[in-house]
């Protein structure tokens, strides 16, 4: 029976990490909302946690991933690497 649970967990996280941030976001506000808002059994508040902590874990891992990319190390005329914008694409213009 465990490694039935632990089979759901894993493609639960799969699910999880396959979302857009924008989703991701929202459902971690929902279950913020509803943790606040509800009288819920001590199980599911221990649930919702454990989802919730996911979900804040890959929000903050595509937003590392985002600015990542629109950042590049450039060295400066004494040689000194800084962090700079990275130039933008003309495809989408």
């Amino acid at each position: 029976m465990a490694k039935a649970k632990s089979a759901s967990a894993e493609s639960s996280l799969e699910e999880l990490q396959k979302l857009p941030f924008e989703e991701a976001l929202k459902r971690l506000e929902t279950i913020v909302e509803s943790m606040e808002a509800q009288d819920l059994p001590l199980e599911t508040l221990l649930a919702r946690y454990a989802e919730g902590t996911k979900l804040s874990q890959i929000c903050q891992a595509k937003l590392n991933e985002a600015e990542l990319k629109i950042q590049q190390l450039e060295k400066g005329p004494k040689g000194e690497l800084t962090l700079a914008p990275a130039p933008v694409a003309d495809e989408n213009l």
